[in-house]
């Protein structure tokens, strides 16, 4: 039976996280900050590899970010583009995307 993960097969350089060569860089904004992401890449994943880990805060004001990572927690539910309780973890980063913070439950308007 093959190794599934192949790491004795690889050099250092290609263990080390972080190393995406070639994928596209796509701009998107989190509080009006100018950040970029890769292509393919969920909001989430693109907010943590630019060092954010909380955006949303809930009902007792603790700060929240990503939990499950797979849609079924809810707790990385944020605002993209101007609407509320959009999971993180589950939309994908679009050129342009504008990310808030989210206060509580979220609300329209």
């Amino acid at each position: 039976m093959g190794n599934l993960f192949r790491s004795e097969r690889m050099g250092p350089a290609q263990r080390r996280l972080g190393q995406l060569d070639g994928a596209a860089l796509l701009p998107f904004t989190f509080e009006g900050q100018p950040l970029q992401a890769r292509a393919g890449e969920s909001v989430a994943a693109a907010l943590l590899a630019n060092g954010i880990r909380h955006w949303r805060n809930a009902e007792d004001g603790s700060p929240r970010g990503l939990f499950c990572g797979v849609g079924q927690c809810w707790e990385c539910r944020c605002i993209i583009d101007g609407r509320p309780n959009a999971r993180a973890c589950t939309t994908e980063v679009t050129p342009g995307l504008a990310v808030r913070r989210q206060e509580q439950l979220g609300s329209f308007g």
